[in-house]
């Protein structure tokens, strides 16, 4: 039986409620059916309600503000039942200008059993809500004649110059014979009396000029009543013998003051053209004890459109996020390892390990000879070990255990980065023929990504090993370099590494790199072995043989193994042993190993600075043979950055040599400065310092070569086997462990 935990349960259906509004909100505005110029189609309503030479009757409201809980619910019965012929919005019928603002209120005045109209007000103009206006209502100024009343609505947002307004409401009122006036525009053109809370100018009529010769053309053509919104309150000054009336309390917040209160305006015109008015004040019940508390709630509940469904959307995303707090701060989390396992039964029999990888032998690099020696010293423990690997040209004829997977796309002007073709099916038969215990990914992405999903169908663990610091390797992929290095890159380790059961790393400062970038799969610190008791066996005769084929005499032999590409920080040392030769005395080469398609480019760079009589191209070189050039040299240096362990320094100390390092995090827990070596920033007179020093003083570098000799013993295969088998172990352990837990 599966025991859910409620919290996450909770957490996972309001998440799915959140989901579903937005779903439904995406419904509204993209799905529903449309609607345009609903004033053409309103003005015929009030046309067969008002004929010509009638009196008319009409409310005026301000500030619907979409709301539900106190317009839809409380004013439109009232209105319905009023007795009125028709409704005006003095403006900020809308809480903002979005499309679902618009068509929430439309679905809200459907509930109008009279016609209506609406003034654009700033609300309205908001968040490009003019064209919406535009489209859904008609234009943002326009009049209306009903009975024998002229009915003038202005734009005071500014979407319309003016100045083109008081030419076109000149011309208007030069011709027209209505017996009353009134006119309806969303900024107040005159401040309360009484002071209002957090107003600004803003809220006003602007500009000024505006404002002054709008109420120059209202005194001279006797309108009669002037209607605005956009202040939550209800404020009337008569100026000339013209009222000025700011109406604002139809549903958007209230203080519930003698101000500041839900009400809505009552105008009659009669058929000679007398107006009267009537301010409604509508009660909503409040207790008194709870009358603040109560004002501020149906502030909140009026920002809801379409009722309950905004209230439940938010309350929703703060339910969602008050769970995820409590789980944070309340629910205990243990960071520490789980001591509590016992790898007893999987320690003492054979596991089977599948391995998937993006290169291997004979593409000569760090990781493939890694997985080699991992694979030889699973072997011995009687491991068997199946290898997922890309096709070479070059590769032997005959493998066993080994994969080849052909390649859709060779990079690299060697093509020595390729793409095998993940799709093939023979690949998945294979590894579930060869029946795994445990998957062994090395890389985060293609045959890798294959890897964690066929071991997601066998339900056997996936372990990965972090071999590559993929951020220095921006150069080679086709995306800006900044994103992939800064973002991408370790975007892609944090995700693969947590969808693992294990992660296996070379160094603590590379276990602490995974930890900053949010991978929290248990993590092992392995570094990976070296074949020490190979460069014990080097014979002197086959060194010196060597040293005759490079026509070498009495000069010490700096010695570098790196793929010559530009995260190995080649140009560094290049520049450094040029200075170097200039600055000693002491006759030196420096063997460079290792091949890549910046090979050409670092030749010419030599050749440029004439040293090609100190520094030198080696080219690739065998496995198999490397022991004895490592023997050859003096000391080791290396610049690169991109390491996450630096087996190539290890190798080095096998054969006795002190090495010259840029920091990093692989040289880091590797190199101990003083004691088998140094190690520099990245300055290139530090780093030069420190590679004189061991040119030129013997004493100090035979010292150093003993104590690196001896540091590197530490490292064998035999022993690096064992441990990867014991992390194999403990991750079925811990496994087996959850689902017993979940039985």
């Amino acid at each position: 039986m599966i025991h859910r935990n409620p919290l996450k349960v909770l957490f996972y259906l309001c998440l799915a409620v959140v989901v579903a509004l937005v779903g439904y909100k995406v419904y509204l505005n993209f799905f529903k059916q449309d609607f345009e110029a609903l004033h053409s189609d309103q003005v015929e309503r009030i046309h067969q309600r008002t004929p010509p030479g009638n009196g008319i009757r009409f409310a005026v409201v301000g500030n619907i503000n979409n709301s539900v809980g106190i317009f839809e619910r409380r004013f439109i019965p009232a209105l319905n039942q009023a007795g009125i012929d028709f409704l005006v919005s003095a403006g900020n019928a809308v809480s903002g200008g979005g499309e679902d603002k618009y068509r929430a209120l439309y679905g809200t005045l459907s509930h109008l059993e009279i016609p209506y109209l609406l003034t654009f007000g700033p609300h309205e103009y908001e968040d490009f809500g003019s064209f919406r206006f535009y489209d859904h209502f008609g234009p943002h100024f326009y009049s209306v004649r009903t009975g024998n009343t002229r009915l003038i609505f202005l734009d005071s947002t500014g979407k319309t110059p003016w100045r083109w307004q008081m030419r076109w409401l000149r011309d208007l009122l030069a011709h027209d014979t209505s017996n009353a006036h009134i006119l309806f525009i969303g900024h107040p053109l005159l401040k309360p009396e009484t002071p209002t809370l957090f107003d600004d100018e803003d809220d006003y009529l602007q500009p000024a000029a505006f404002r002054e010769e709008l109420m120059q053309v209202i005194r001279e053509q006797d309108i009669d009543l002037v209607f605005s919104a956009n202040l939550a309150r209800y404020d009337e000054q008569v100026v000339d013998g013209t009222p000025y009336i700011t109406t604002g309390g139809a549903g958007g917040l209230v203080l519930n003051t003698d101000e500041s209160f839900y009400h809505y305006v009552d105008v009659r015109v009669s058929a000679d053209g007398e107006v009267a008015h009537q301010m409604e004040r509508l009660e909503v019940g409040q207790h008194p004890v709870w009358k603040q508390l109560e004002s501020f709630w149906f502030f909140v509940y009026s920002l809801f459109y379409t009722g309950y469904l905004n209230f439940i959307l938010i309350v929703s995303v703060f339910a969602a996020l008050t769970i995820k707090l409590y789980q944070i701060i309340f629910i205990g989390k243990d960071y520490y390892p789980d001591y509590d396992l016992d790898p007893t039964p999987w320690l003492e029999k054979p596991l089977r390990v599948a391995m998937f990888t993006n290169n291997y032998l004979p593409f000569i690099g760090g990781v493939p000879i890694s997985i080699e020696r991992l694979r030889r010293g699973l072997r011995q423990l009687g491991d068997p070990a199946l290898i997922v690997a890309p096709r070479y040209r070059d590769q032997p004829d005959q493998e066993e255990d080994v994969v080849r997977v052909p390649s859709l796309l060779a990079m690299g002007e060697k093509r020595e980065f390729r793409l095998a073709n993940i799709f093939l099916a023979r690949i998945r038969k294979t590894v579930r023929a060869f029946r795994p215990d445990v998957v062994h990914l090395h890389h985060p992405f293609w045959l890798g990504s294959l890897g964690l999903f066929i071991a997601r169908q066998l339900r056997i663990p996936a372990i990965y090993t972090y071999h590559t610091r993929l951020e220095h390797y921006a150069h080679f992929v086709p995306l800006p370099g900044m994103l992939f290095r800064n973002l991408i890159s370790h975007a892609l380790i944090k995700r693969f590494a947590n969808r693992c059961d294990g992660v296996i790393v070379p160094t603590y400062s590379t276990e602490e790199y995974l930890r900053m970038i949010g991978v929290t799969t248990p993590t092992f610190v392995q570094p990976t072995g070296i074949e020490y008791e190979q460069f014990q066996a080097v014979a002197a005769s086959d060194v010196e043989a060597l040293r005759s084929t490079l026509g070498l005499t009495n000069e010490k032999v700096f010695i570098s193994v790196a793929r010559l590409s530009n995260e190995k920080n080649i140009d560094f040392m290049i520049e450094a042993i040029d200075r170097l030769r200039q600055e000693s005395e002491v006759p030196f080469r420096f063997l460079m190993i290792g091949d890549g398609h910046q090979r050409d480019r670092l030749q010419q760079k030599i050749d440029d600075l004439a040293l090609g009589s100190h520094f030198t191209l080696v080219g690739a070189v065998q496995p198999e043979e490397m022991a004895l050039w490592y023997t050859l040299g003096d000391a080791f240096l290396f610049a690169s950055k991109s390491e996450t362990q630096g087996m190539v320094i290890l190798e080095a100390m096998s054969a006795g040599l002190p090495v010259v390092a840029v920091r990093s995090s692989g040289i880091e827990d590797v190199v101990r400065d003083g004691l088998n070596g140094f190690k520099t920033p990245e300055n290139q007179s530090r780093w030069l310092q420190r590679a004189r020093q061991l040119l030129e003083d013997d004493d100090q570098r035979e010292a150093l070569s003993r104590k690196a000799r001896a540091f590197a013993a530490d490292y064998s295969i035999e022993q690096f086997a064992r441990d990867v088998h014991s992390i194999y172990a403990t991750t079925l352990a811990a496994r087996a462990k959850r689902r017993k837990a979940s039985s």
